[in-house]
């Protein structure tokens, strides 16, 4: 997580990874060509397996924009284990993933979750 703090601050850009033993979900904001080619080096790393992009969009403001890479250990995740494990984000819209990012970074801007 170090590591990716480091080239992320380095290279623009910022974001957030939920993550539990079931879930592991990542965001990832900044100059398009520096987000596309972090997801590469994410791609071609051996501790990533399966991965699947679930969406992608310019945006114009950043949810995380203070955070090299904000760290969530799932707590604030609105899907169940049960959820997880019955393939809920095999039939999420990107909106919905947008929804999980959204939420988080309001309880961010409250104070609610910190490093």
């Amino acid at each position: 997580m170090l590591d990716a703090r480091r080239c992320n601050a380095r290279d623009d850009i910022t974001g957030a990874l939920v993550c539990r033993h079931d879930i592991y979900l990542q965001l990832l904001e900044g100059p398009a060509d520096k987000v596309q080619a972090t997801y590469e080096r994410i791609l071609r790393d051996d501790r990533h397996i399966d991965m699947t992009k679930l969406m992608t969009e310019p945006v114009t403001e950043r949810l995380f924009a203070d955070w090299a890479m904000l760290h969530d250990p799932a707590k604030s995740v609105v899907w169940s284990e049960a959820d997880i494990s019955e393939g809920v984000l095999d039939r999420a819209t990107p909106a919905e993933v947008k929804s999980v990012f959204e939420k988080l970074a309001v309880k961010v801007r409250d104070g609610a979750l910190s490093e």
